[in-house]
């Protein structure tokens, strides 16, 4: 089973791009579901957040309030870490569980901070959905209702632009044009398949 590590910054165009994977058959799991599903009242998760940052990170039915715990982590790198080191090694078993009893050629896993989390070595395969910056910014204003300033500082708490592409293994550039994307992801899906086909005959040579 090949595994394709699928990143990409904010509002780069990564769920429209999932979802025409999904829609070719193609399983696909997101860690930002998984994120939200590991941190719920009585997971393990939870209870470490809130024996670091205390319970001013809850909502007063005990769940996660995430507003509270951003602002906390979005300008201290430490805290950041810290809450990295909490809730990615329960994402990375959450999706390894998954990716082994999902059915298919292959296996897309969407994980907006790959290059944050050091994630690149578990996987076959890096696509890259990549957007104009400008492009992005108009895309946050508008979904967040933030202004241009807001929106560049968001941009620039994730890794870069150069610093997705330097791992890249393949890139998909979605400027808007609907169509265009569809194609591309043909064409990956394509090949996506005759990798599989090799990495099985490969198995059964060994």
């Amino acid at each position: 089973m090949i595994r394709i590590a699928l990143t990409g910054g904010i509002a780069s165009g990564k769920s429209a791009v999932a979802a025409l994977f999904e829609a070719r058959g193609v399983p696909v799991v997101d860690s930002d579901v998984v994120a939200r599903e590991i941190v719920q009242p009585g997971r393990p998760a939870l209870e470490a957040i809130c024996r670091r940052f205390g319970d001013r990170v809850l909502q007063s039915d005990g769940s996660l309030d995430r507003r509270a715990l951003r602002e906390q982590v979005f300008a201290d790198p430490a805290a950041r870490r810290d809450l990295e080191a909490i809730t990615h090694p329960a994402i990375r078993a959450r999706m390894q569980a998954w990716s082994q009893t999902a059915a298919g050629p292959y296996q897309i896993h969407m994980i907006p901070l790959l290059v944050e989390s050091g994630g690149r070595r578990d996987f076959d395969r890096v696509l890259v959905v990549d957007s104009p910056e400008e492009l992005q910014i108009q895309r946050v204003m508008q979904r967040d209702g933030v202004d241009a300033s807001s929106a560049r500082q968001v941009l620039a708490a994730q890794a870069s632009r150069t610093e997705r592409l330097a791992i890249a293994d393949d890139v998909i550039v979605n400027d808007g044009d609907r169509d265009k994307l569809s194609g591309d992801v043909d064409a990956l899906h394509e090949r996506y398949l005759q990798l599989s086909v090799y990495a099985a005959k490969a198995a059964r040579s060994e």
